[in-house]
This record gives structure tokens, C-alpha cells and sequence, in this order.
């Protein structure tokens, strides 16, 4: 009963390991690293639960939090003396103490809610609001009342007594659970259970009727395949765990009539499907398949050594369909090699293979799968080093929420952080990671656990219409999507054409364009009622008129997103804008165009989180005509001063100039101009705005030899310099 983060991220599901996800990085961690942990055990009768959170690990907690699924609701609770607790708005309990549990000390609690659950969510904080551990705690049964020690205080929430030890072969930690989780008369189950008695025989009954028996490993673990009689009645009954003391482990669940169903006779095959024969580190996976209609579907995985490194289990349904309860991320560092699994559903068995390669150049992942509203999702992995990569994250309706453009040290690590908020749109949100001709596309869950949606992507903008545009798309394995174009007047260009992706989920559609008219096309997938879009262009020019762009405001911070607008003398004119840091650099280049009503609007650039100060430049470019707009971007104060300089144009009647920008003063400074000798040319006021910044006008004087000169500028409490090359 006892589960940690990591087991709880990798169950539920056949495969969670079918690519040694989850599986190898179990098996290949030390046994040292499972005692730094945080449990949280329970114990139940009918609604009331007691749980008990041990602290394994390293940490102090002073907060835990609990809450339950959607069709649950807490009624009561009770706290041991020295903490407090408190139910919020969203039905979170949150219980606290000034008294931290220190490493290797225990505290209870009785929770009681309106109906039996299912299991109870839990995250442990420090003193710090910090999540030390998370995970969810599946209450255990107590025995009936009469052999109950319990029986005089049947109420778990207002007791902190502790359930008797049932001897050598089972203890109140011992569990299993049965799959499916509404078995039907006639139908085939598999039964699981961990932390019994190693190496020892046990019976399962349905009620008093005995069904089979078993043996549990040397970990006490067991997986064992039982039939559900033809002549049972659909009734809620005690599915029983017993050793030869009579000790005995029970479950209530209903059994359902036997549904006008697929017959066995019918012979499904045993299938799996969404396990390409290659898979990389970073890959995101939901295998499916066909089965034994109302059985069981088994996996045992092998390492690369032969070694059975894992087992999981899936539900099939009446019709034969199986798929697993979570979808998977293949592990950062999960071994290279080649894999196996044997799958069966109880009637018959297959082996499959893969390999784990390395040939992704961005290999990122979720540090979660899921978060819930107000947490921080989070994102790790690598790319190609001493190169930038942006990242953009997009919400469930794939409209871009947040981005970033990060300059990849030596290392080539990766890391992108998304603070949600408790009114975030639940759902499926996608990092898209761009760095040079590569981009890959990242899920996880906010909620929920993400599915995997259909994305579209043209190797270009613009095309001739004597070319062949082609889409890459990526989706779930297997499945079929449908591409409808829209023409430039929102009209569909012919009929929906069928695309069935590959095993891997990805595929290639071309589009001849011959007879496609000059213009704005829309590309759309749909998978039911999931749709994603995308822009491609036919026949578009670049300009023989002026262009204008413009920025909706001139001063931005590090991280901030840009508008850029502006018009062209022509309709459907193909434009370069360009972004410039103030050292000249290159920060990105995009194609896009102006409309038919020729307005240009581009909402996809932003100054990178580790933007210099200073002033950046955005130019627009078509053809032989261009125009260029100016932006002052200040980073945070930690940074201190930051001065930069610019040409300030010829005004009549003073000459040359250049225009002294300094950000981050906190108060007026002097302004030093030096020669390369090291003579001071002339000295100068800064005089700081209501904004923070200083802007400086030096008119050169008329005899200053060309040459490179240093701009110093200081005050009491900083300094800061630059250079500038005068012509």
C-alpha cells in the first residue's frame, strides 16, 4: 500500500516500462534510492479512512495535501494534536504544522468522505512550500467487524489505532487488485498483488467459492489469471486473498451481467500496436491493440540483457479492444538496446522487439506527465550545445501561450518552466522545441493526461505552383486522419483525403499544387473533433513597394512577446523579418506575409529570457525594399547598469550625433566619452526619466577623428561602459 513518485508515474498502464520506460529507470536505480521517499498508507471501512504518512527520505515535511477524484467529495477530517487543516475552494485538504515531520517519524489522519473511494491523492511539502514527494494512497479494507479489532471504534477518522498484523504471509500492507475493475459473469480476471508473504501459497475465493490457487515470488508479488463461473449471479461479491491459516485479504467489487458481446468463438487475435520497431529517448507512446474480449492483457518486458525488468496489465474490453491507462515518456537516460516484451491475454502470447536508438537531435521531456491547476509544469532534456532553441508552448486549442528563445550552453541541457494557475484551462498542452531544420513536439497534462493530438508542419512558407508542398505530420500511432485545404476564399480546394499514420506516429503527405491560384491557403487535420491548422502560401512575391512595420510598444522586458504590424503597398507580399540583439546578433529570422488587405501581423517573436539591455532591431524585408523599427528591452535590475549607444542621425544646424541609452541607473549619471588614447573628449549629464532610463544626445564635434571611442558612464552607487566606432 505504500506508493512512491516514481512507481506511481510508472502504473497504470501494460507498457509503462514497454520501452523500459518507466521499467529500466526502475530496475536500474539502486536499491538505496527507494528508502528516500515519502508513504502515505490507509486503511478504510466504507466511507472513513485513516491514513498514515511515514517519512522515508531526507526532507522535513510540514504540509500535506490531499484530495480526491472528481466524483468525490471530503464530508470530515481529523488531525493529530500540533496540526491544522483546511479545506479550500477546489476540496483540497491541507493540512499543516509548525512542527516539521523530521526523517523517520509518522503522523496520522482520518479523513472521511461522501462515498467509497478509489484512493487518495497526496503531495508532501517543506517548510519551504517546496513538493518533497506526491502520489496516491489506496485505502485498504479492514476485516469483517466481527473479526475486527477495530469493531469498537468503527470510525477510522476518529481513531488513531493502527490495523492488527494478520501474520507472516500478509500485513495491513499487503494488496491486490483485480483487472478489469468491473469484471463480468464468464469473463476471464487477472489478479496482482504486492508486499504478501514471499514465496508462499494462497487461495482466491469468491465468497466461499474457491477459484484457484497461487504462489507469490520472493517479493511477495503475484499475477495470476482466474475465470468468473458461468453460473455466478450479478451481485456485489467478496473477491478473497486466503492463506492456509485462513487469514484472508478481500475486495468488493460487483460483477456484471454478461454483455451481449463479442463471442470468444469470434477469435480475436491478440495484437499491439503503437510500438514502432524504433523508439528514442524523450518518445511519447500509447500502445493499443486487440485481445480476448472482457480479459486481461499481460506484459512481461526484457532489458537489452534478457533480464524481465517489468510487468504490467490492461483491460480488455467486450468489443476486444485494449489500451493502456497511461500514456508513456520514454526515460532520458533509458539504456540504448535492443527490447522485448511477451504479451498475453490468458489464450495466447506474443513476443515483441525494439530498439532504443540515439538520432534525435532534441530529446525533452516532462518531469510530469500530469499537474494539476496551480502547479509549475516543467520540461528537461537536451539539444544540440552552443546553439539557441525556441520553445513554445501551446494550450489545448494550440494557441501559443508562452515561449522562449534559450542559447544551449556546452552541456546541451535544456530546461523550460510553465507556472500554471488554479483558473488554467485543463487539457493536452504541447511544447514545440525548434532548433535549426528539427522540430519535435512534447506533451503533458494539466488535469489530465495528455493525449497525443495531430500536428501538421510544411517544410516551407511559400511555394511556386509548379512545386509539391510537403506535410509532416505526427499524431498516434496507427491512426487515420483526415487533411482538408481551404483555398484563399475560405472555400475547400477539393475533397478530404484519408492519411493513416505509421507505427511511430508520424507521416509524410505531399499536396501537388498545380491549379492552385496565387494566395493564403489553410491546411487542416482532424481527428473527430480535434483539429489543428496550419498556414502555407502559393505564388506570393516579394515587394516592389514600401514597407512599414512597427512595434505596439517601444520598450519591452526580458521574456516579453512582440506584436509586430504594418502594411504593404501590395496584397500578398512575402516578407523576412529579422531580429537583432544590440551586439548584432541574429536572435531569430522569420518568413511571413502580408494579407490581402495588406496588413502584416506576426505575433511569434520575444525577447529571449536572457535578453541583453539595450537596443534591439526588427527589420522587414521584401525584395529590394525594407524597413526597420527600434525597441529598448531592459533586463532586471539584478544586472545592474547597462549602457548601450546608437547613431543618432544628422540633425540641421548640430551635425552627426549618437544617442547615449542608459538603463538600470536608479539615478542621474556622468557620461565620460574617451579617445582610444585614453583622453576624455567631453563629459556629460544623464539626466534619468519617470521610466528608468536615460537617453543622452552627444553631437560629434565637426573635427573628431574617426576611430573607436568608450562611452563610460557612472554614479555613486555603478558603473558601466561601451564602445562605439565613429566613421
Amino acid at each position: 500500500m505504500k506508493f512512491n513518485y516514481m512507481n506511481r508515474s510508472s502504473a497504470g498502464g501494460i507498457f509503462l516500462g514497454i520501452v523500459m520506460l518507466l521499467s529500466v529507470t526502475l530496475v536500474m536505480l539502486p536499491p538505496s534510492v527507494y528508502a528516500d521517499e515519502i508513504s502515505v498508507t490507509s486503511i478504510a471501512l466504507e466511507e472513513t479512512s485513516l491514513l498514515e504518512l511515514t517519512n522515508d527520505s531526507t526532507e522535513e515535511v510540514n504540509t500535506l495535501r490531499i484530495w480526491l477524484g472528481t466524483d468525490f467529495n471530503f464530508k470530515s477530517f481529523k488531525t493529530q494534536e500540533g496540526w491544522t487543516g483546511e479545506k479550500n475552494s477546489e476540496g483540497v485538504i491541507i493540512f499543516t504544522s509548525a512542527e516539521s515531520i523530521k526523517p523517520g517519524e509518522s503522523v496520522k489522519f482520518g479523513v472521511k468522505t461522501d462515498k467509497p473511494n478509489s484512493g487518495i491523492n497526496w503531495k508532501a511539502l517543506d517548510g519551504k512550500n517546496t513538493q518533497v514527494d506526491t502520489g496516491i494512497s489506496v485505502a485498504e479494507e479492514l476485516p469483517p467487524v466481527e473479526n475486527n479489532p477495530a469493531s469498537n471504534n468503527p470510525d477510522p477518522a476518529e481513531s488513531n489505532g493502527n490495523v492488527g498484523n494478520a501474520g507472516e504471509s500478509m500485513s495491513s500492507e499487503s494488496t491486490f487488485r483485480i483487472v478489469p475493475k468491473e469484471p463480468k459473469i464468464g469473463s476471464t480476471i487477472r489478479v496482482t498483488g504486492d508486499k504478501f508473504g514471499p514465496s508462499q501459497e494462497f487461495d482466491f475465493y469468491i465468497d466461499t467459492q474457491k477459484l484457484g490457487s497461487f504462489q507469490t515470488d520472493q517479493n511477495g508479488h503475484f499475477m495470476t489469471t482466474m475465470k468468473i463461473p458461468d453460473n455466478q449471479n450479478a451481485s456485489r461479491v467478496d473477491f478473497k486473498v486466503k492463506d492456509a491459516e485462513g487469514n484472508e485479504k478481500k475486495k468488493s467489487i460487483r460483477i456484471e451481467e454478461g454483455d451481449t458481446r463479442i463471442s470468444v468463438d469470434a477469435n480475436i487475435p491478440l495484437t499491439v500496436k503503437g510500438v514502432p520497431n524504433i523508439i528514442h529517448r524523450g518518445d511519447f507512446l500509447e500502445p493499443f491493440g486487440t485481445g480476448e474480449p472482457n480479459s486481461a492483457i499481460t506484459a512481461e518486458i526484457n532489458s537489452p540483457n534478457g533480464e524481465v525488468i517489468n510487468s504490467r496489465t490492461a483491460e480488455v474490453d467486450s468489443q476486444g479492444n485494449w489500451k493502456v491507462e497511461e500514456p508513456i515518456s520514454v526515460a532520458l537516460d533509458a539504456p540504448f538496446g535492443k527490447y522485448s516484451a511477451t504479451i498475453s491475454d490468458g489464450r495466447e502470447n506474443i513476443v515483441i522487439d525494439w530498439t532504443i536508438e540515439s538520432d534525435k537531435k532534441i530529446i525533452i521531456t516532462p518531469t510530469n506527465l500530469k499537474v494539476n491547476p496551480g502547479e509549475i509544469m516543467k520540461f528537461n532534456g537536451t539539444a544540440l550545445p552552443n546553439m539557441p532553441i525556441e520553445l513554445v508552448l501551446e494550450d489545448p486549442l494550440g494557441k501559443e501561450i508562452t515561449s522562449d528563445i534559450v542559447q544551449v550552453d556546452s552541456s546541451g541541457f535544456v530546461s523550460f518552466e510553465y507556472p500554471t494557475e488554479q483558473s488554467t484551462p485543463e487539457g493536452t498542452y504541447t511544447l514545440v522545441a525548434s532548433q535549426e531544420k528539427d522540430t519535435e513536439f512534447i506533451y503533458a497534462g494539466i488535469g489530465q493526461l495528455p493525449t497525443i493530438p495531430a500536428n501538421l508542419e510544411f517544410d516551407k512558407l511559400n511555394y511556386k505552383a509548379s512545386e509539391s508542398a510537403i506535410i509532416t505530420l505526427s499524431g498516434k500511432a496507427s491512426e487515420i486522419i483526415s487533411l482538408l485545404i481551404i483555398d484563399p476564399s475560405d472555400k475547400p480546394k477539393g475533397e478530404a483525403v484519408s492519411i493513416t499514420l505509421q507505427p511511430d506516429g508520424r507521416g509524410t503527405h505531399t499536396v501537388d499544387l498545380e491549379g492552385f491560384g496565387s494566395g493564403v491557403y489553410t491546411a487542416v487535420i482532424s481527428k473527430g473533433s480535434a483539429q489543428s491548422t496550419e498556414i502555407f502560401t502559393v505564388g506570393l512575391q516579394t515587394g516592389s513597394g514600401e514597407i512599414d512595420i512597427n512595434t505596439t510598444k517601444v520598450e519591452y522586458n526580458s521574456g516579453d512577446s512582440i506584436l509586430i504590424l504594418g502594411e504593404t503597398k501590395s496584397s500578398n507580399v512575402l516578407i523576412t523579418l529579422t531580429m537583432t540583439d544590440p551586439e548584432g546578433n541574429v536572435i531569430k529570422t522569420k518568413e511571413t506575409f502580408s494579407d490581402k488587405n495588406k496588413k502584416i501581423s506576426e505575433s511569434s517573436f520575444r525577447i529571449p529570457s536572457d535578453g541583453k539591455s539595450g537596443v534591439w532591431t526588427i527589420n522587414a524585408k521584401s525584395g529590394s525594399n525594407f524597413d526597420e523599427v527600434e525597441i529598448d528591452v531592459v533586463t532586471s535590475l539584478e544586472e545592474g547598469m547597462v549602457v548601450s549607444v546608437i547613431d543618432g542621425g544628422n540633425i540641421p544646424g548640430t551635425g552627426d550625433t549618437i544617442i547615449i541609452k542608459v538603463f538600470g541607473a536608479q539615478q542621474n549619471v556622468e557620461i565620460e566619452i574617451i579617445s582610444a588614447e585614453g583622453e576624455t573628449i567631453d563629459m556629460l549629464e544623464g539626466v534619468i526619466t519617470s521610466d528608468g532610463i536615460i537617453d543622452q544626445i552627444w553631437p560629434i564635434p565637426s573635427e573628431t577623428p574617426p576611430g573607436t571611442y568608450t562611452v563610460k558612464v557612472t554614479n555613486p552607487t555603478d558603473s558601466a561602459e561601451t564602445t562605439y566606432e565613429i566613421q
